[in-house]
């Protein structure tokens, strides 16, 4: 899962696009208990989700005409710009350069061959999240893609994740995990799904919540809906994808005991 060491490699930062700041930000403080604090005047509508007042997600307006809600994964780097020129020599694509955010770090947008988006961080004054793989915050990511086996050897190059099959929980299958060998440690923190019919790849969060169920329908009272119905695997916990009112979708899970 996640770690809050903010290893180069793992996801140390995510944030959700949306058309109504906010109104996103009720939403979500209705669904997980987050408080929304604003950045202040030079950071336009951008500013953190809290949880039990350690930052877990940031959420901004909607940039570029075509963009659509959804929520971005940040993946930890140690240098922005080498990173990004190795998204494109793998035969991903930038699709804005590195750049500094005020102090706090640098960063750049990027999409893997697959064309799921993502982007990486180079920390500055701000090093990552406060809080991850607890009640109320990340606990995993997942790439949902037409072609797992096809982006297996991108991210390997990019950031030096090893890929890992293991016995899926429902219907005989496998899944595939992404894990970072640290100096200290092996680190599973993300894992590869075939893409549903009729989407397009993207990579989804999962935020660890003490109940599932009751996530389900505090999302849906909120004016948002369930897109994959609450269900047990066997070996992982209770979980369901959910999606807001302006379309960015999520996930929840209670995790099973380790």
């Amino acid at each position: 899962m996640p770690t809050a060491n903010h290893v180069p490699g793992v996801p140390s930062w995510i944030d959700l696009g949306s058309p109504d700041v906010a109104r996103a930000a009720e939403h979500y403080r209705g669904v997980f208990g987050w408080t929304f604090h604003p950045l202040g005047p030079h950071a336009g509508e951008y500013g953190v989700f809290r949880h039990d007042g350690r930052t877990v997600a940031a959420a901004g307006p909607l940039t570029g005409d075509d963009a659509r809600s959804a929520w971005t994964v940040y993946f930890q780097t140690a240098d922005a710009d080498a990173t990004a020129a190795a998204v494109a020599e793998a035969g991903g694509e930038v699709r804005v350069d590195p750049f500094d955010v005020f102090t706090n770090g640098r960063m750049a947008q990027l999409t893997d061959p697959g064309g799921a988006d993502f982007a990486i961080w180079q920390p500055g004054d701000t090093a990552g999240l406060d809080e991850v793989a607890a009640p109320g915050s990340l606990g995993w990511v997942e790439l949902q893609t037409p072609d797992p086996a096809g982006v297996h050897d991108f991210y390997r190059a990019v950031f030096g994740w090893t890929v890992t099959t293991v016995p899926a929980a429902a219907d005989d299958g496998a899944y595939t995990v992404f894990t970072l060998e640290d100096e200290a440690e092996a680190i599973p923190f993300g894992g590869v799904a075939d893409l549903q019919e009729g989407e397009r790849a993207h990579w989804l969060p999962y935020f660890e919540v003490a109940d599932t169920d009751a996530a389900v329908s505090r999302n849906a009272a909120l004016g948002g809906r369930a897109v994959l119905p609450t269900a047990d695997l066997a070996g992982v916990g209770r979980m369901a994808w959910l999606e807001d009112p302006f379309g960015a979708r999520c996930a929840v899970v209670t995790s099973s005991p380790a």
